[in-house]
């Protein structure tokens, strides 16, 4: 059984998403980005909305990376904006790849456990060739 079958079979191909740290514009571009290379539970019209004041906001999703990463084009965001992803150790780095094929991608941090892997991402606009 390949790795991916395996993970596949034992339900660790699903990654929760926390997007915080930006505008609701731009979490939406990264969830339009998410859901253009995966299946997530966050349909396409549930766009994010903006914080009430001056407080924080930390928008979620669920998203499926069983299957291959699709095809996507760069998405632009106004700011960097901060991305956290928890989940088994092979769903999280192919979220990751898959987030790198719509924007730029800095590792901020890891923390590993015996089963789960939680990364903290950066993103901001992958640049295109002119």
């Amino acid at each position: 059984m390949t790795e991916e079958a395996a993970q596949s079979h034992h339900g660790a191909t699903r990654v929760q998403v926390q997007v915080s740290d930006c505008s609701a514009e731009d979490a939406e571009a990264v969830f339009s980005g998410l859901n253009s290379v995966f299946t997530s539970d966050r349909s396409r019209d549930d766009a994010p909305r903006p914080a009430e004041g001056e407080r924080p906001i930390v928008w979620t999703a669920t998203a499926d990376v069983a299957q291959e990463p699709a095809e996507a084009e760069p998405l632009p965001l106004t700011a960097p904006v901060t991305v956290t992803l928890q989940g088994g150790r092979w769903a999280v780095d192919r979220l990751h790849a898959g987030l790198a094929s719509v924007f730029s991608v800095q590792r901020v941090g890891t923390t590993a456990g015996d089963q789960e892997r939680e990364a903290q991402l950066r993103l901001v606009t992958r640049p295109t060739a002119a």
